[in-house]
């Protein structure tokens, strides 16, 4: 394919007025990947990060925001036998999203679930790879298990309750809200605690600590998660809305057993973004397929409006997953 295709572009690192519509050249598979023709693209807060020049994109990646798209296969690069042209997919993206057009490794392209459209399809993902690989793959989740996670109503926290609890945890939530709180419950939290007027330490030390939690916050929830988790405990950070540097007293490790890991997904190797995506195939798309988990979309967007999808972001007033459509 040649010629050229619509795109958003970030003219330079600000607000979300710094997304304007451009075009570009269209892209060409490279060995393993495939093109897709975007239906639509999730929005996601790495998508802000990178436009207020917060988080580089990898250096063979798009410059282009957008890391998970729907849509379909239109061209397919040397080395790829499990995807072809046709395929109605979603896929993890190094970058690109934001376009009519991405390419991507096509082993990182997932079939869009039974009775799925693409849109629901958009959402899954970022936020299915991010907590399939934190909670379960690295933080070892186990039915019966207390799991806690902070920002319950967001897209990370919706698919972190509907997955553990599907799979037999005992799920607590925060949100800061009594709306987003209920959200949460009729996602299958047992009890969702607004963080405006109750301290989540203190239920989750009355039910015993929590044996995991799941934490984008950081800052002073740092300490608070240690004290929230039970012994032998395991915290799992992903993001740091509160910022990443804080005093800890390792102490409490030592004498309580604890664990203290996370990850970010970008900038993880090809084949391991590979494994969790045959992972997700495996344990978690029948599940798609039956309707027993399911994204929870909070709005959708022309392209041409990424910046007011970036804005609704940014408010912290949505909850679920936010698109845009591209050419859906």
């Amino acid at each position: 394919m040649t010629g050229t295709m619509r795109a958003m572009e970030i003219t330079e690192a600000g607000g979300p007025e710094v997304l304007q519509l451009c075009e570009r050249p269209m892209p060409e598979p490279k060995h393993g990947q495939v093109v897709i023709k975007v239906a639509y693209a999730g929005v996601n807060r790495p998508d802000a990060l990178q436009r207020a020049g917060m988080y580089a994109p990898p250096p063979t990646a798009s410059d282009l925001p957008g890391l998970e798209a729907s849509g379909e296969v239109v061209q397919v690069g040397e080395g790829v036998a499990d995807v072809a042209v046709g395929d109605q997919v979603c896929a993890l993206l190094p970058g690109g999203g934001y376009a009519e057009y991405v390419a991507t490794p096509a082993a990182h392209c997932l079939r869009v679930p039974k009775g799925m459209g693409m849109k629901e399809a958009a959402c899954l993902p970022e936020t299915f790879y991010t907590v399939w690989s934190n909670v379960f793959m690295r933080g070892g989740l186990k039915a019966g298990e207390r799991f806690l996670v902070h920002g319950g109503s967001s897209g990370i926290g919706t698919t972190a309750i509907q997955l553990a609890h599907t799979f037999g945890a005992r799920v607590f939530a925060t949100a800061g809200t009594d709306r987003k709180c209920a959200a949460c419950v009729d996602l299958g939290a047992e009890a969702a605690i607004n963080y405006r007027d109750t301290d989540f330490v203190d239920v989750m030390q009355a039910e015993g600590g929590a044996d995991l939690i799941l934490d984008m916050v950081g800052g002073g929830y740092i300490p608070r998660n240690l004290t929230a988790l039970a012994e032998d405990g395991r915290l799992v950070q992903i993001a740091f809305l509160q910022g990443p540097k804080v005093e800890v007293n390792f102490a409490t490790l030592m004498t309580r057993r604890l664990t203290m890991t996370g990850s970010t997904l970008r900038p993880q190797s090809d084949l391991a973004k590979a494994r969790i995506a045959q992972e997700l195939r495996e344990a978690v798309w029948p599940l798609l397929d039956e309707g027993r988990v399911a994204p929870v979309m909070d709005s959708t967007f022309d392209l041409e409006a990424a910046a007011e999808a970036h804005a609704r972001m940014e408010s912290s007033g949505h909850i679920g997953k936010i698109v845009l459509g591209v050419g859906g």
